[in-house]
């Protein structure tokens, strides 16, 4: 077993060497740029706060194409009620903490610690990190963030507190991707939740490839917020 101790240098060692967990090297900060240089690597911070900073990059690697996104009809029927509203990058902290929170709720443990929010709190002001917010009568009931770079987005988590909410919030999100010609959606880890809507895995060296493509177009940063009441062109 293998793992990376990192110093001061933002500097990571090629994923191709973490361990067949995916664990790649321990230490270092949550400054945003080390974090873009991470992301920019296919590498991720994920970690508890009982333990240092790890840093992994899993193989194989979970990766949902936009344009390969599954509607179920059902879901499809939830969109076209209007049910919902949905926003990009309206309430980013919002919904970060509400990821966290759940997670809480439901005796599972997170890796959203208050290092990570404030870290990517920093991420979303630089114009990096964006939220996907899924609103019922008001109230925000589901959604997701991550960070995007070049054409790819990294999903980091989601949560939902009403049913299809988060599922809402991911239709929305790949839809806008694939108008704006994202290649990929980083999906981190498997999950068959996200398998059923299209995700698949990948060998790891096949997305470090898409990665380096993508990463050949300019980000588009700055605040994404959009609004929407009605959403059925998307479907």
């Amino acid at each position: 077993m293998t793992v990376f101790w990192l110093g001061k240098e933002v500097r990571f060692p090629h994923p191709e060497l973490a361990d067949p967990d995916g664990l790649l090297a321990v230490g270092g900060d949550l400054s945003p740029r080390r974090l873009l240089v991470a992301y920019s690597l296919g590498i991720f911070p994920w970690y508890d706060g009982k333990s240092p900073i790890l840093w992994w990059s899993p193989d194989p690697r979970l990766v949902l194409f936009p344009e390969k996104i599954k509607i179920s009809h059902s879901l499809k029927r939830v969109i076209k009620k209007g049910i919902f509203r949905v926003s990009m990058d309206k309430a980013f902290s919002q919904v970060i903490r509400e990821c966290a929170s759940v997670r809480i709720e439901k005796n599972i443990g997170t890796w959203i610690t208050p290092e990570m929010i404030e870290a990517y709190e920093m991420l979303h002001n630089l114009g990096y990190a964006h939220s996907v917010e899924t609103w019922h009568e008001g109230q925000l009931v589901g959604g997701l963030y991550g960070v995007s770079l070049g054409r790819a987005f990294f999903g980091e988590s989601m949560f939902s507190r009403m049913k299809d909410a988060s599922k809402v919030a991911l239709v929305f999100l790949a839809r806008i991707l694939q108008n704006w010609e994202f290649t990929l959606i980083d999906c981190q880890v498997s999950s068959k939740h996200l398998i059923r809507m299209g995700a698949e895995e990948i060998p790891r060296k096949d997305f470090l490839h898409l990665l380096d493509q993508a990463l050949s177009y300019p980000s588009i940063k700055g605040n994404w917020y959009r609004d929407f009441q009605n959403f059925e062109s998307f479907v």
